[in-house]
């Protein structure tokens, strides 16, 4: 008896981690992949014989030459939300999918509500929000307190894909907000809600009706942990957009930045504030890192940071402790622990001034925002060395660069859209890497003295020149 080519071999064992998508050959108790425990479950699969023929089709649209295409069908609609349309490149594209994650409760349904409420006061199109994990009365009740009702505002509470589908069909939206994809199951594959098959085949449905009917689909990602999207990776290849909400609970600031865009940049930032109301789009965040101080405190330095492609005058803090014995803690809130346990080690080798060994160190932000690139460097080394020396920085003074190993001062990028921002805020002198000033890559604001600094000696002696000016004014 023979067997035709075309035809596949019987159904056999295979294991797959419900975390990851990870295929080990046997089953493990761990994931060696992700990590997770008992995540491996038992999966049955058909493998087919290799050296299949495949025929050719006549395609359901032939190709064109490039020039007789419209791209009027892509042109992005604003959602109403300006932070967001910025993040997202002018607006949401009729058939995009964006997928949108963030940690529990830092806002994402609040944030998703207002623009479901904006999309159809302005895009003349129903919005339509399906919730898998609230019912339709609690998505009300946010409604309500954020002035979130309107006529063609539709709220559905549903956990099948089938359902999800029936509503497109009956409401016709323009927009589809499904919070979360996680929650959605698909009638006919394998797995519980939430693992790496349903999610999978959710999106890929999902992504194919947005595509052929130009609805704009916003998709809410859990998290894990670590801060990734949870799900297969292939989950962020299926989607056109992803981006990621952040924020502390502590604080009001929201942050959604841009991980990948396929209509527009993948680094700009959007900045919001959270209150009681709901949440508003921060077009001029920069107030929010700042203190004012009547007169100037030792232990501050003002820097200038960039969220993707905008520029944020932000304040470091820093508190030197009395002597303990022992070792002496090191504390940050919004800044890399590494990053200053180096600068205090350069700090203590290179200037000669400051014995930090054995001195308690504390160093924060202002506002609740999280300073990670190296640019920050000089002004936590000054933030540092101006409580240690009891010596107030001027407060119009601002420090970018970033500090090496051997004390000197490396350039950064974007100091001439760094330099700007600070100029605007009134800040009138800077202290920049060589080569950053006015006779190298960065031209000086009007009004702005801006200083070249080769190492960080340098820097702390034209920081005292500028701050014993300023007293003397």
């Amino acid at each position: 008896m023979t067997t035709s080519r075309s035809a596949a071999k019987a159904p056999k064992a295979a294991y797959v981690c419900d975390a990851c998508g990870h295929q080990p050959p046997k089953w493990l108790g761990r994931c060696p992949e992700c990590g997770e425990w008992g995540s491996i479950i038992e999966s049955t699969v058909t493998v087919p014989v290799s050296g299949r023929v495949v025929s050719s089709r006549m395609p359901a649209e032939p190709a064109r030459p490039i020039a007789q295409i419209s791209a009027a069908p892509a042109r992005a609609v604003a959602t109403g939300v300006s932070e967001l349309d910025r993040v997202l490149g002018g607006g949401l594209v009729p058939g995009a999918v964006v997928l949108l994650a963030g940690e529990p409760g830092v806002g994402k349904s609040t944030l998703l509500l207002d623009v479901a409420q904006q999309w159809a006061v302005g895009a003349g199109t129903p919005s339509l929000v399906v919730s898998g994990e609230e019912s339709v009365s609690q998505v009300r009740l946010r409604a309500e307190r954020l002035g979130a009702l309107h006529e063609k505002l539709y709220l559905a509470s549903e956990n099948d894909l089938g359902t999800v589908i029936g509503h497109l069909d009956a409401v016709r939206p323009g927009l589809l907000i499904l919070d979360s994809v996680q929650t959605v199951s698909a009638p006919g594959t394998e797995g519980v809600p939430g693992g790496v098959t349903q999610v999978r085949a959710v999106t890929a449905a999902l992504v194919a009706i947005a595509k052929e009917r130009g609805i704009a689909t916003v998709l809410v990602g859990h998290v894990t942990k670590d801060g990734q999207v949870a799900g297969p990776r292939v989950l962020e290849h299926l989607v056109d957009v992803v981006l990621h909400f952040e924020g502390d609970k502590h604080s009001s600031l929201r942050l959604v930045r841009g991980v990948k865009n396929r209509f527009g940049a993948a680094d700009e930032v959007g900045c919001f504030e959270m209150h009681e109301g709901g949440i508003t789009s921060l077009p001029d965040p920069s107030g929010l890192f700042l203190t004012r101080y009547v007169e100037p405190v030792p232990g501050t330095c003002v820097t200038v940071a960039m969220e993707g492609r905008r520029a944020l005058v932000t304040e470091v803090q820093a508190l030197i402790g009395a002597e303990v014995q022992g070792s002496p803690r090191r504390t940050v809130s919004g800044l890399d622990h590494a990053r200053l346990a180096m600068v205090l080690a350069v700090l203590e080798r290179r200037t000669k001034q400051l014995k930090l060994y054995n001195r308690e160190v504390f160093a924060a932000t202002v506002g609740g925002i999280r300073l990670i690139e190296p640019s920050a460097d000089l002004a936590m080394a000054l933030a540092v060395a101006s409580g240690g020396l009891d010596l107030a920085m001027a407060p119009t003074l601002v420090a970018i660069g970033e500090v090496g190993l051997t004390g000197e001062i490396r350039r950064v990028g974007a100091v001439g859209r760094r330099l700007a921002e600070a100029a605007r805020l009134g800040f009138t002198v800077a202290l920049v890497p060589p080569g950053c000033g006015p006779d190298g890559s960065s031209a000086a604001p009007k009004g702005m003295q801006v200083i070249e600094v080769n190492n960080l000696q340098s820097a702390l002696q034209s920081a005292a020149r500028a701050s014993a000016e300023h007293g003397n004014r």
